[in-house]
């Protein structure tokens, strides 16, 4: 490794936390800028009344890309986390259908379930968790943990083996890879769920992402006692424990660069990152000297108000071309007495949810009516987020990534369309699962919009998750992790490589500690 480097973090959700986290580690002095009151990003949390709501992420799957990280940091997931393992891992409730069925956090009943929803899918379902699970190996091997700078990434022994199947994969959009297999709509709706954790839709998606099925109905699904919130507040103990000062409530509102002396004819990089001008509350600027920086915040913002124009890598007509993934509208719900029809986990799928998916991603979009939507009980695994014998509910709606739907608010004081679809929501849920006095229950009742997303995290067009990765928008295509106009200027997060959700967010930090180390090996470091 090069010699020590003043370095300051831009950012402190997940992926900003674990690069400061991991450089510090590293031997770096490292300085993290976080604009709000408290780090966590997209991982945040609120509370009312005896009721805690984590605000973000709520599933934790790709248990070993957590293990790997916090070895990385000289610990390990159950020194620092407690984790349960749901069972059910969800709950699935189907338009016109009285009954829903729960999906299990093991193959063989997963498997007996599907047989019992359509004869002969068991065996079809083997093989289909099968090549699941062989896409995620290499997945694992060969892509996510790569910056693709090595011919290894595209040429290793196991992608050359299954060269053809995985050509396919890239090839073939992911409800027509379930359809070719499974008749039975309800069976070809929980293997394309996934796809939404990605910001894509089924046929959006590339059969690729198959492997997401490998994770949940076999891997299984866990929680973090305590909620994701957890997760944030362990990042920040560990990155200061490793020597990170976090700077929160300030801003970053300029990359300071000054021009290479050295640049030439074949140099792209005009420019060198020199520090971070910082605003804090009160409107005083500082400027924090550095090496490097991580913009670790949204990609999009970072870029585009952070740079001048000639030093953006991806200028806002890169973004015009982008497509996000979707907005969301968040209901956060305390009740009174226990919800027993609901899972910890639990989806709602309206009957033709293609129309759901073309009304969020097609132009001109519109919010779904009936909706899709997904609903989590916490409370139903953790006593710590509700007053005894009462519920916690999250429920998440997925609308067009417009800021335009507006905020939401405390008590029904959001903008009046983010109210009116959180009341939708309500009343779905309360007939579907049975519940008919759900409304009437509700004690603490907060909701958030994409307007919200904007305010609080400069998410790009207000999008819930980041860039949708569709093929154009995955793997090496995705948009890259270092800048190319500005020497010493790295991104992590959900909008760079690898992409989506709190495993990729990990993994975007080593992959930055990787280009610092100048390390272009394929897969996971060595740990400690």
């Amino acid at each position: 490794m090069a010699g020590a480097r003043r370095i300051v973090v831009i950012g402190g959700g997940v992926a900003g936390l674990a690069s400061a986290a991991l450089l510090a580690a590293d031997g770096h002095q490292v300085d993290l800028v976080e604009k709000n009151e408290r780090v966590g990003g997209r991982a945040g949390s609120w509370e009312r009344d005896g009721f805690r709501f984590d605000t973000g992420p709520s599933w934790w799957l790709m248990p070993d890309v957590f293990d790997h990280f916090f070895e990385l940091l000289g610990t390990s997931t159950a020194e620092q986390i407690d984790l349960l393992r749901l069972e059910p891992g969800y709950r699935v409730f189907f338009e016109g259908e009285a009954d829903s069925v729960d999906i299990a956090g093991q193959a063989q009943r997963n498997r007996e379930l599907f047989d019992a929803l359509e004869p002969g899918a068991g065996r079809v379902f083997d093989d289909y968790l099968a090549s699941a699970r062989r896409a995620y190996d290499i997945a694992v091997e060969r892509f996510l943990y790569t910056n693709f700078d090595a011919v290894g990434a595209f040429a290793g022994r196991r992608v050359l083996a299954n060269a053809r199947q995985l050509a396919r994969l890239l090839t073939r959009k992911l409800d027509s890879h379930i359809a070719s297999r499974f008749r039975d709509n309800r069976i070809r709706q929980i293997l394309g769920y996934p796809a939404v954790f990605l910001g894509a839709s089924p046929d959006r998606a590339p059969a690729m992402y198959h492997l997401m099925s490998w994770l949940d109905m076999a891997d299984g699904v866990r929680y973090p006692d305590g909620g994701f919130v957890r997760l944030a507040e362990v990042l920040e103990k560990l990155a200061v424990e490793n020597g990170v000062r976090v700077h929160t409530a300030t801003d970053a509102t300029a990359i300071r660069t000054e021009l290479r002396e050295t640049a030439g004819r074949w140099s792209p990089r005009r420019a060198r990152v020199t520090g971070v001008r910082t605003r804090e509350r009160d409107g005083v600027e500082h400027d924090l000297p550095a090496d490097l920086v991580i913009g670790a915040a949204d990609l999009h913002h970072v870029e585009t108000t952070m740079l001048p124009p000639q030093l953006q890598t991806f200028p806002q007509k890169w973004w015009d071309k982008a497509t996000s993934g979707p907005g969301a509208v968040l209901v956060f719900l305390g009740v009174r007495g226990r919800l027993p029809e609901l899972a910890h986990h639990s989806l709602f799928f309206t009957g033709d949810w293609n129309a759901n998916f073309d009304a969020i991603f097609e132009s001109p979009t519109r919010v779904p009516d009936p909706a899709s939507l997904y609903v989590c009980r916490p409370s139903a695994s953790d006593d710590s987020v509700a007053p005894e014998g009462d519920e916690n509910l999250f429920i998440l709606v997925p609308v067009p990534a417009d800021p335009g739907i507006g905020s939401g608010g405390v008590d029904g004081a959001g903008a009046a369309t983010v109210e009116q679809i959180a009341d939708r929501a309500i009343d779905l849920v309360a007939d579907w699962a049975a519940v008919p006095d759900l409304a009437d229950r509700v004690v603490v009742r907060r909701t958030m919009g994409p307007g919200d997303f904007v305010a609080d995290l400069n998410s790009w067009r207000g999008g819930a998750l980041g860039p949708a990765h569709t093929l154009r928008q995955s793997a090496f295509l995705r948009a890259g992790n270092r800048s190319r106009k500005v020497e010493g200027l790295y991104y992590a997060g959900s909008s760079t490589t690898p992409g989506i959700g709190l495993p990729m967010c990990l993994i975007s930090a080593e992959l930055v500690l990787k280009r610092i180390r100048g390390d272009r090996s394929v897969g996971p470091l060595p740990t400690r």
